[in-house]
């Protein structure tokens, strides 16, 4: 368990179904002028009351939807210099984790006299300009609450992480309906990578309790209620218990964080651009059989969350939750192995290489992972 524990919780956040509707008002009270809203084009339907309410109110709204994919270094340096004439005094993000990611980098950056170079990495980031809301459309990233951000390096390719307290939103709305129209297959690999948030900080080196309560909860409203919302995307208490799972996913991001998981799904997105949660979710089963062992009696209460009997010991129950997952995953119809995403067999040293650069992550792993064991762990999973 870590000796300090440091949380930076949003100022202010709401849950509930149609709460986008109380977004105007919000955003009014903070007397704002200007405001640039950060989203997908699927989403700007649903947004076009909300804009009207503003544009009514009399501010001055610009709409981006430049962030389709992974983002990368030059995605945002492009939207910052397409804004700065804007210069907004708030900014908004609608959609999933990757314009998440985004708005509250480019919230940070906007009249700040640090560019995007200097603050790679943990802590660098020394201010944030701009008023920040964020308003997650998938149950997944968690990103709306934490104080992460993750950008592509053109440069490399490698995945680069920007942590700051100061990149937690003033301001987080959730509203599960927003998504309901996220089809089957996104719902499904992003609730896998809520989950994936929740079991890494349960089962981290630095797991604290104040934070195993959100990971439990989380794990046990995900594994409940996900085969539901994958199959049944209207079924609006599945998609609710969801997106708690997610929000609670996201508040075990900052002080505890993740670990082998997420280090070793980095290079699958960086080098062959799969989506993260398909990542995290095609790489975890395989990486819970690695670490286990080591840390049984938490890999038990991990079954347990996900709806497992407990078995005659730690190692017995923990080993019912790894099937559990395989359950999961194959339940809501996501890929199982490496091959069936066209991965080639080749690239697992490479994949090894740029994994083991993935320090941040890799010292909370319950069980150290070298670059041969990562090897070991691709070659099971494919």
């Amino acid at each position: 368990m870590q000796d300090i524990l440091k949380i930076n919780f949003p100022g202010k956040l709401v849950f509930g179904k149609n709460t986008l509707e109380q977004l105007p008002e919000e955003i009014s009270a903070l007397s704002a002028n200007r405001v640039l809203i950060v989203t997908i084009s699927p989403l700007l339907n649903r947004l076009s009351t909300l804009i009207a309410k503003l544009e009514a109110g009399g501010i001055k709204v610009t709409v981006n939807t430049g962030i389709n994919n992974e983002p990368s270094f030059a995605d945002v340096q492009r939207m910052l210099d397409e804004v700065k004439g804007f210069n907004p005094d708030v900014v908004v993000g609608i959609g999933g984790g990757s314009v998440l990611d985004v708005a509250k980098l480019i919230a940070a950056l906007l009249d700040n006299e640090q560019e995007l170079k200097d603050i790679v990495g943990i802590g660098f980031l020394k201010r944030r300009p701009k008023k920040l809301i964020c308003m997650p459309a998938t149950s997944g990233t968690g990103s709306e609450v934490s104080p992460n951000s993750i950008l592509v390096d053109e440069k490399d390719n490698q995945k680069k992480g920007f942590i700051s307290p100061f990149l937690v939103p003033d301001i987080v709305y959730v509203d599960p309906l927003l998504t309901m129209s996220v089809p089957p297959a996104i719902t499904a690999a992003t609730g896998i990578d809520a989950l994936t948030h929740c079991l890494e900080a349960y089962t981290n080196l630095f797991a604290h309790p104040l934070i195993d309560v959100y990971a439990f909860e989380g794990m046990r409203l995900i594994a409940a209620h996900i085969v539901t919302a994958v199959k049944n995307g209207s079924d609006e208490e599945a998609r609710t218990q969801v997106a708690m799972g997610s929000l609670l996913g996201g508040f075990c991001l900052g002080p505890v964080n993740t670990a082998g998981v997420h280090a070793l799904s980095y290079p699958l997105g960086s080098t062959f651009h799969l989506a993260h949660g398909l990542s995290n979710a095609l790489l975890l089963p395989y990486v819970m059989e690695f670490n286990y062992v080591a840390a049984p009696k938490r890999y038990a209460d991990v079954a347990v969350a996900l709806g497992c009997e407990r078995g005659a010991d730690d190692l017995k129950t923990a080993r019912k939750g790894i099937e559990k997952i395989k359950e999961l995953i194959s339940a809501c119809g996501i890929p199982a192995r490496l091959r069936d995403v066209n991965i080639p067999k080749e690239a697992i040293p490479q994949m090894a290489v740029d994994a083991m650069k993935i320090t941040r992550l890799l010292k909370n792993n319950p069980r150290p992972i070298t670059e041969a064991d990562a090897i070991e762990i691709f070659n099971a999973a494919y």
